[in-house]
């Protein structure tokens, strides 16, 4: 699937009762909400012994999908564009790919 093509799918299960103004706050703060059950899952594998639940990792993965394309909904972008901006940035900062020594000294924009 598509990023847009989920973005139009997945933003049929936007909450109708959220005002316009609010759909980007709902999102940004649903996105820090799902990272941080990912991360929990995370925490608890390393340093309480659980095992890593792989399906409940992709299930909280989705959620930050959704929340993903709900703030690009509200930015009214599609999610495309953004991620082809993310590589554009990318691609500038690491032409050849991954380098530590320029992760240290970044020269962006």
């Amino acid at each position: 699937m598509e990023a847009s093509e989920y973005q139009k799918k997945a933003m049929a299960f936007l909450n109708p009762e959220i005002e316009t103004k609010d759909i980007l706050l709902n999102a940004l703060m649903g996105l820090c909400a799902e990272s941080g059950e990912a991360t929990d899952l995370l925490k608890k594998h390393l340093f309480q012994g659980h095992e890593l639940n792989k399906d409940d990792l992709m299930k909280e993965l989705g959620d930050v999908a959704w929340y993903l394309a709900e703030a690009a909904q509200a930015l009214g972008e599609d999610l495309d564009t953004i991620f082809q901006m993310n590589i554009d940035k990318l691609q500038k900062r690491f032409p050849e790919g991954f380098d530590p020594k320029r992760s240290m000294k970044r020269k962006d924009e």
